[in-house]
């Protein structure tokens, strides 16, 4: 029986077609896969002619195409589409996958032919993406045990086995958890404060699962409005401690023991390695390049983001003492009086900007605005598969009307996908030999759905989050590199971000807003007194943003940097590492670790820091576009060389290239209002 995913996909541009796909296609798929990737590699090891570039790095750069089709298909949608039966493959064919990955890194045949090209490198003639291709594969044995011996081979096959299995059951226990909890309202009185679109949305949930009143729940479009508009204070303490203790409870989904395993595998999978923690291995591959280089970067900036902090909290307390007679101010009261305090200081709320802000509008916008800086464009298409009917297709084309990538994007919150936002890609570009392979871009969020009455309206934060990873979307649209493992996102963890919160920076710039940022009933253009009030609130607990930034970076570096044999209190361990950075009273059995899915799921591990590391790179990056013009062309040009560049030159010389300096601190401290002379 064929089984379309091993087949050639005779869709438009290659797109996968989804609707072919059955569950249980895929454990087979995979396992043939992994026998043909194997066949591959055993037909680089058994060439009898000597090692060259073409025959070995590149050879092996090919190998795995089909495997590395399957992987994204599938994991994509245990991601944005699952179900259980999806997260049972998922367990069954993890190990496989790490065993295979495995087998290929600790080859000692197939790195003696890497290595013997390495030794030569020299005198090759190699281009610079060439030669940085030869040094990724390299490292990627040697920093991965291939210098071994058969038992720490071994011991590292073991430990990548269970971490795999621990990282898919961790993010399986946190999608429960924010699947099962419900709050039910059944007195309108308790929606007191609620914007009637929060209303409606919760009406319209309470619906669709036959529930008489109102439904809360910790999906971002219900959790975030409740706690920044609900007066009922209890209700608010209610759903922020469910959230908080998400797979911190007593039952089958208490992620501390996993935590733990996972902590003291890679601790032990580092030791292996001959690295002292996991986060000396992971950032030998990254810009910061040391755990201290990290950690005084994350404590400098604590020091300066701190009594700024510490000032807005007092003036937070103060206001709730006036206004209510709040004697303490506790975590599950910050959304709530920090939006009154903005509207008191501003006259600005999110129910009065996202009239502006219909999700289509603003995703023309995203495309307006990189059709102005790049030329490129981008045409809604009907005739692509999609994995849900929520899914939107775009084909993206460059200034000269070629073929550039596809975009899926899929913007709505649901059972079988995972809370947060992200960007992925079904395929990378790559162009060997003349055979160019465009991209299959997606976008993924969690943004309020429209009801019978009102289009789907975007807070700021999520006009922002849109664009944020529409940033990566172009990152990986844009490549005009050789080599998929080089092309789009595959850059170092800590400058992955900087194209995406650099396209942030777009959505506070009167320039760009007026191209998008119209009432969805008149038409209108956002006034400018409006555009104003979102420049002078864009500061708004920058300093509390920032700390709570840092803490959850120095929380992944206190995992990560140090030599912990055992961790006997997972609560305790976190309580201590927070303490530098608390700015409420501490809230018993609530832990922000069982469900850290960036670092525990993700591969964010020894990496949080990279979105303040980055925020540093777009702020600097963004002044020069301030200095030049938004729009300017030859500003754009620039930025659009680093983008198409992908991981081909070195992170800090690309960026030295757009930019002509090393990046200033200066700049973000001065655009978060943190600056000294700004207090």
């Amino acid at each position: 029986m064929n089984n379309p995913l091993l087949e050639k996909f005779d869709t438009p541009f290659e797109s996968a077609p989804f609707s072919k796909f059955k569950n249980e296609d895929y454990k087979p798929a995979f396992e043939k896969a992994i026998r043909i990737a194997k066949n591959e590699i055993d037909a680089i090891v058994d060439n009898p002619e000597k090692p060259t570039f073409e025959n070995t790095v590149e050879a092996m750069e090919l190998s795995g195409e089909l495997l590395g089709r399957i992987s994204s298909i599938f994991f994509n949608l245990n991601s944005a589409e699952t179900n259980d039966e999806i997260q049972k493959i998922a367990q069954e064919i993890s190990p496989l996958l790490s065993e295979f990955g495995n087998d290929v890194r600790l080859n000692q045949q197939l790195f003696e032919r890497i290595n013997a090209v390495y030794k030569q490198k020299d005198s090759l003639n190699l281009t610079e993406e060439q030669a940085y291709l030869l040094e990724k594969k390299y490292k990627g044995f040697s920093r991965n045990g291939a210098n071994l011996n058969d038992d720490e081979k071994n011991k590292l096959r073991e430990i990548d086995k269970q971490l795999s299995l621990l990282s898919l059951q961790f993010g399986q226990n946190v999608l429960a958890e924010t699947n099962n909890f419900e709050l039910i309202i059944e007195s309108e009185n308790d929606l007191d404060g609620l914007p009637n679109y929060v209303k409606e949305q919760a009406k319209a949930d309470a619906e669709q699962k036959n529930i008489d009143g109102w439904l809360i729940t910790l999906q971002a479009p219900s959790f975030i409005p409740f706690m920044q508009y609900a007066k009922n204070r209890t209700l608010r303490e209610k759903l922020f401690k469910a959230n908080g203790s998400k797979a911190f409870q007593e039952n089958e989904f208490n992620n501390e023991e996993n935590v733990k395993k996972i902590v003291k595998l890679r601790h032990e999978r580092a030791k292996i390695l001959g690295y002292k923690t996991h986060a000396d291995y992971v950032l030998e591959e990254r810009m910061a390049k040391s755990p201290k280089t990290v950690i005084d970067f994350l404590n400098d900036l604590l020091t300066k983001a701190k009594p700024f902090a510490k000032k807005e909290i007092e003036e937070l307390s103060a206001f709730a003492k006036e206004i209510d007679g709040i004697d303490e101010l506790q975590r599950w009261d910050h959304g709530y009086y920090a939006e009154l305090l903005k509207q008191k200081k501003f006259s600005l709320s999110d129910e009065e900007l996202k009239p502006y802000f219909q999700l289509e509008n603003v995703i023309q916008g995203a495309f307006d605005v990189a059709t102005k800086l790049y030329g490129i464009t981008f045409k809604e298409i009907y005739n692509i598969d999609k994995y849900n009917e929520d899914v939107t297709t775009y084909e993206v084309l460059d200034k000269d009307g070629n073929f550039l990538s596809l975009l899926y994007a899929d913007f709505f919150p649901r059972a079988g996908k995972r809370p947060g936002a992200w960007m992925t890609s079904f395929r990378e570009a790559s162009n060997i030999n003349g055979n160019s392979k465009r991209p299959h871009i997606s976008i993924v969020c969690n943004f309020t759905k429209p009801t019978k009455d009102t289009p789907s309206l975007l807070t700021f934060q999520e006009v922002t989050t849109l664009f944020h990873e529409f940033g990566h979307a172009l990152h990986g649209m844009l490549p005009n590199t050789v080599y998929e493992s080089l092309a789009g996102t595959n850059v170092y963890w800590d400058f992955v971000e900087l194209p995406s919160q650099f396209y942030e920076n777009f959505c506070y710039e009167p320039e760009a807003l007026k191209l998008f940022a119209k009432h969805y009933k008149t038409n209108e253009i956002i006034p400018q007194e409006l555009i104003e009030k979102v420049k002078a609130s864009s500061t708004f607990m920058e300093g509390y943003q920032t700390v709570r930034q840092l803490s959850f970076g120095l929380l992944d570096m206190a995992y990560h940097a140090n030599d912990l044999k055992e961790i006997d209190d997972l609560q305790l361990f976190e309580k201590e590492t927070f303490k530098q950075t608390e700015l409420y009273p501490e809230i018993e059995n609530n832990m922000m670790s069982t469900s850290f899915s960036h670092i525990f799921q993700g591969g964010y591990s020894s990496g949080y820091y990279s979105y303040k590391w980055a925020e540093v790179l777009d702020a600097d990056a963004f002044a020069l576009f301030k200095e030049t013009g938004i729009f300017n062309p030859d500003t754009a040009q620039k930025f659009y060389k680093l983008l198409s560049s992908g991981g081909t030159v070195e992170p800090m010389k690309l960026y030295e290239e757009f930019r002509g300096q090393k990046p200033n601190v200066d700049s973000l401290l001065k655009r978060a209002g943190l600056s000294v002379s700004q207090n």
